[in-house]
Protein backbone atom coordinates (compact mmCIF):
# COMPACT_ATOMS: atom_id res chain seq x y z
CA UNK A 1 0.00 0.00 0.00
CA UNK A 2 1.15 3.56 -0.65
CA UNK A 3 -0.04 6.69 1.08
CA UNK A 4 1.10 10.20 1.81
CA UNK A 5 0.94 12.86 4.47
CA UNK A 6 -1.40 15.84 4.28
CA UNK A 7 1.09 18.08 2.43
CA UNK A 8 2.44 15.30 0.20
CA UNK A 9 6.08 15.70 1.32
CA UNK A 10 6.20 12.18 2.82
CA UNK A 11 5.23 9.02 0.97
CA UNK A 12 4.64 5.93 3.11
CA UNK A 13 4.85 2.36 1.80
CA UNK A 14 3.35 -0.31 4.04
CA UNK A 15 2.46 -3.99 4.01
CA UNK A 16 -0.06 -4.63 6.79
CA UNK A 17 0.35 -7.71 8.97
CA UNK A 18 -3.41 -8.27 9.17
CA UNK A 19 -6.57 -7.01 7.54
CA UNK A 20 -7.81 -5.04 10.53
CA UNK A 21 -7.24 -1.65 12.11
CA UNK A 22 -6.65 -0.64 15.71
CA UNK A 23 -7.67 2.50 17.58
CA UNK A 24 -5.68 3.80 20.54
CA UNK A 25 -7.36 6.08 23.07
CA UNK A 26 -4.32 6.70 25.33
CA UNK A 27 -3.58 10.23 26.48
CA UNK A 28 -0.54 10.60 24.19
CA UNK A 29 -2.30 9.35 21.05
CA UNK A 30 -5.28 11.61 21.71
CA UNK A 31 -2.98 14.61 22.22
CA UNK A 32 -1.02 13.67 19.07
CA UNK A 33 -4.04 13.22 16.79
CA UNK A 34 -6.89 15.07 18.57
CA UNK A 35 -8.79 11.78 18.68
CA UNK A 36 -8.12 8.08 18.61
CA UNK A 37 -5.02 7.06 16.64
CA UNK A 38 -6.33 4.65 14.02
CA UNK A 39 -3.63 2.47 12.53
CA UNK A 40 -2.70 -0.73 10.76
CA UNK A 41 -0.03 -3.07 12.11
CA UNK A 42 3.11 -3.63 10.03
CA UNK A 43 5.86 -6.11 10.92
CA UNK A 44 9.43 -4.79 11.32
CA UNK A 45 10.74 -3.73 7.92
CA UNK A 46 7.28 -3.62 6.31
CA UNK A 47 6.66 0.12 6.62
CA UNK A 48 8.93 2.85 5.33
CA UNK A 49 8.80 6.51 4.40
CA UNK A 50 10.41 8.73 1.83
CA UNK A 51 10.59 12.42 2.72
CA UNK A 52 11.13 14.63 5.76
CA UNK A 53 10.25 12.42 8.75
CA UNK A 54 10.62 13.64 12.34
CA UNK A 55 10.91 10.89 14.96
CA UNK A 56 9.89 11.61 18.54
CA UNK A 57 10.98 9.43 21.49
CA UNK A 58 7.70 9.53 23.40
CA UNK A 59 8.03 6.75 25.98
CA UNK A 60 10.33 4.01 27.24
CA UNK A 61 8.73 1.51 24.87
CA UNK A 62 7.81 3.49 21.75
CA UNK A 63 8.54 6.35 19.38
CA UNK A 64 6.24 8.27 17.07
CA UNK A 65 6.98 9.65 13.61
CA UNK A 66 5.42 12.60 11.84
CA UNK A 67 5.95 14.62 8.67
CA UNK A 68 8.50 17.31 9.49
CA UNK A 69 6.56 19.81 7.32
CA UNK A 70 2.85 19.39 8.01
CA UNK A 71 2.96 17.32 11.21
CA UNK A 72 0.78 14.48 9.92
CA UNK A 73 1.17 11.43 12.18
CA UNK A 74 2.94 8.64 10.29
CA UNK A 75 3.44 5.78 12.75
CA UNK A 76 3.90 4.56 16.28
CA UNK A 77 6.89 2.18 16.56
CA UNK A 78 7.55 -0.26 19.40
CA UNK A 79 11.13 -0.18 20.74
CA UNK A 80 11.12 -3.14 23.16
CA UNK A 81 9.87 -6.67 23.59
CA UNK A 82 9.23 -9.45 21.13
CA UNK A 83 7.61 -7.09 18.62
CA UNK A 84 10.32 -4.38 18.70
CA UNK A 85 10.37 -2.61 15.34
CA UNK A 86 6.67 -3.19 14.70
CA UNK A 87 4.98 -0.06 13.40
CA UNK A 88 1.38 0.97 13.78
CA UNK A 89 0.99 3.05 10.60
CA UNK A 90 -1.61 5.82 10.48
CA UNK A 91 -4.59 4.60 8.47
CA UNK A 92 -5.49 8.11 7.35
CA UNK A 93 -2.42 8.26 5.10
CA UNK A 94 -3.96 5.77 2.67
CA UNK A 95 -6.78 6.71 0.29
CA UNK A 96 -8.08 3.13 0.05
CA UNK A 97 -8.03 0.70 2.98
CA UNK A 98 -9.97 -1.93 1.07
CA UNK A 99 -12.01 -4.12 3.40
CA UNK A 100 -10.03 -3.31 6.57
CA UNK A 101 -12.26 -2.86 9.61
CA UNK A 102 -11.61 -1.86 13.21
CA UNK A 103 -10.58 -4.98 15.14
CA UNK A 104 -8.95 -3.68 18.34
CA UNK A 105 -9.32 -0.73 20.70
CA UNK A 106 -6.49 0.09 23.10
CA UNK A 107 -6.77 2.06 26.34
CA UNK A 108 -10.52 1.69 26.11
CA UNK A 109 -10.84 3.02 29.67
CA UNK A 110 -9.26 6.32 28.49
CA UNK A 111 -11.78 6.83 25.67
CA UNK A 112 -13.55 10.17 26.19
CA UNK A 113 -17.15 9.91 27.23
CA UNK A 114 -19.46 10.86 24.40
CA UNK A 115 -18.00 9.01 21.46
CA UNK A 116 -17.76 5.39 20.47
CA UNK A 117 -17.17 3.32 17.37
CA UNK A 118 -20.00 1.12 16.17
CA UNK A 119 -19.69 -2.61 16.78
CA UNK A 120 -17.68 -2.40 20.02
CA UNK A 121 -18.97 -5.83 21.09
CA UNK A 122 -17.42 -7.36 17.95
CA UNK A 123 -13.76 -6.52 18.63
CA UNK A 124 -11.10 -6.93 21.28
CA UNK A 125 -10.72 -4.09 23.76
CA UNK A 126 -7.76 -3.57 26.12
CA UNK A 127 -7.52 -1.26 29.14
CA UNK A 128 -4.55 0.77 30.35
CA UNK A 129 -3.77 -1.99 32.89
CA UNK A 130 -3.80 -4.60 30.10
CA UNK A 131 -1.34 -2.52 28.06
CA UNK A 132 1.02 -1.84 30.98
CA UNK A 133 1.06 -5.55 31.82
CA UNK A 134 1.87 -6.39 28.20
CA UNK A 135 4.93 -4.10 28.14
CA UNK A 136 6.14 -4.48 31.73
CA UNK A 137 9.56 -6.15 32.00
CA UNK A 138 9.28 -9.82 32.95
CA UNK A 139 11.25 -11.20 35.90
CA UNK A 140 14.96 -10.75 35.25
CA UNK A 141 14.38 -8.80 32.04
CA UNK A 142 15.73 -5.30 31.41
CA UNK A 143 13.82 -2.75 29.45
Amino acid sequence: MQGKCMCGAVTVTATPTRKSLSACHCDMCRAWTSGAFIAMECAPGNASADGPVKVLETSDWARRAACAHCGSPLWYELKVGPVAGQRQVAAGLFPDLGDMRLGLELYIDKKPHGYAFAGADQRKQMTEADMIAMFAPKDGEDR
